[in-house]
């Protein structure tokens, strides 16, 4: 077998185990789309559907999951995805939660160890008034996704609700994207108010289930599996690439204004003359960064016939639709409602 070198481990991109594009694989062909051509167009082959042990792409992942959710026309596709799947599908990651004494060891167990089953997301756990999740992209671009969050945050739910034994209500849910209008299956699933729009893809829930015992709890079994999770986990551990970590930072800034290079460099713990080299080193800089950021957050807020424009136009951290609209004709030679039309129109004749 050929051992890859540490060079050749950090520079790939962040790789998934793949459950996720195979559920939606199958909620695609029961729905009867041509799941080739979507599977293609995602950069993603009929390997990753039929070997469960082949990893892929999470960027891939990320977008196969836009291409079915558009053409099936469900816009919440992972958050139905996640309802009625096998838990005991996410494998290994599930097992050392199952066998941990209490649900909160059961959760520091999740935190550490996701990683495992997505490279591309990292887990916080924390106790404070509140025992708190949050969800972390990492080498990924977070303003790509919708669904594979909302998926995950049903999924830690599910998980804390099917271990304890108890219908566990969430003290809140933040999402850091924005929905408009799709309150009341959140609120019926999570049994709280979901605030979309927020700083931090994070789920907090009351302290004292910390403490609830897991009735499936086995030490020896626990033991073995750390060992195993520890080993894989070894293996995933990589610096976080700059852009993705910038543009993750930017995008909760920019409807309040404060998505200026000296506040980003601070939340990523550097200067701004630190951030700026590093930048010019990889042929990059940070108001380069930002504006292909604002064209392609336009480009996917505007295919959310959701929002209006006005609130897209306030989401970019524009004060005036019209300044939104000489930017957009700017990036693509068209107005934002020009656009909207236009996608409106290929929906409707595919």
């Amino acid at each position: 077998m050929i051992r890859k070198t540490k060079a050749q481990r950090l520079t790939r991109f962040p790789m998934a185990s793949g459950g996720l594009v195979r559920l939606a694989c199958g909620y695609a062909a029961k729905e009867g789309l041509e799941v080739g051509p979507l599977l293609r167009k995602a950069g993603l082959a009929s390997q990753h559907v039929e070997n469960s042990t082949f990893p892929l792409n999470v960027k891939s992942q990320i977008s196969f999951l836009n291409l079915v959710a558009a053409a099936a026309g469900n816009t919440l596709l992972g958050f139905h995805l996640a309802q009625n799947f096998d838990l005991r599908g996410i494998g290994m990651l599930y097992y050392v939660m199952a066998s941990s004494k209490t649900l909160g060891d059961a959760l520091q167990r999740a935190a550490r160890y996701s990683r495992i089953v997505n490279e591309g997301m990292h887990l916080r756990y924390r106790e404070s008034k509140r025992l708190t999740i949050t969800f972390e992209y990492v080498d990924v671009a977070r303003h790509q996704d919708r669904h594979q969050i909302e998926f995950f945050m049903v999924t830690l739910v599910r998980l804390v609700r099917q271990l304890s034994g108890a219908s566990v209500v969430p003290d809140r849910i933040s999402v850091t994207h924005h929905r408009d209008g799709f309150d009341v299956p959140f609120r019926k699933f999570f049994g709280c108010d979901v605030a979309f729009g927020s700083r931090r893809d994070e789920i907090a829930l009351p302290l004292t289930i910390r403490l609830m015992p897991l009735a499936s709890a086995d030490s020896y079994l626990n033991a073995l599996l750390i060992a195993q999770c520890e080993q894989a986990y070894a293996h995933r551990v990589r610096p976080a690439a700059l852009r993705a970590s910038i543009e993750n930072e930017i995008v909760p800034l920019l409807p309040h204004g404060h998505a200026q290079a000296p506040e980003i460099a601070r939340r990523l713990g550097m200067s701004q003359r630190t951030l700026a080299r590093r930048l010019a080193a990889e042929g990059l800089s940070f108001t380069a960064i930002l504006d292909a950021l604002k064209s392609d957050l336009a480009k996917h807020y505007l295919s959310e016939a959701d929002l209006p424009i006005t609130t897209i136009a306030w989401l970019l951290g524009y004060q005036e639709v019209s300044a939104f609209t000489h930017a957009y004709k700017r990036w693509t030679g068209t107005t934002p409602k020009q656009a909207r039309i236009r996608d409106v129109r290929q929906n409707v004749n595919p």
